[in-house]
């Protein structure tokens, strides 16, 4: 999920958004991980998910989530799906 500004994203805003946010995330089924990220060039914020399986992320983003962080954001998200085909997980070393 990528929200894009003519402005730049301030940090402290985006940081804000992942600590009120991560909530709702920890502990969701079907959910592996998922990251806040700011890009270099401050006018991208992604927001990147690793689900369990493609079914379980297409009923997440429903047109009412997409209404709901487009107002968080203030702008709305491209929505992208990706196949993981190779992942290195080192949280649990």
């Amino acid at each position: 999920m990528t929200f894009t500004q003519t402005d730049k994203f301030d940090r402290s805003t985006i940081a804000k958004i992942a600590d009120e946010l991560r909530g709702p995330f920890e502990g969701m089924a079907g959910l592996r991980l998922k990251s806040f990220m700011l890009a270099e060039d401050g006018v991208h914020a992604r927001n990147f998910y690793v689900w369990d399986d493609e079914e379980k992320a297409r009923a997440f983003f429903t047109q009412e989530l997409v209404d709901k962080v487009t107002g968080v954001y203030g702008v709305p998200p491209e929505v992208e799906f990706l196949d993981v085909v190779g992942l290195v997980d080192n949280s649990g070393a």
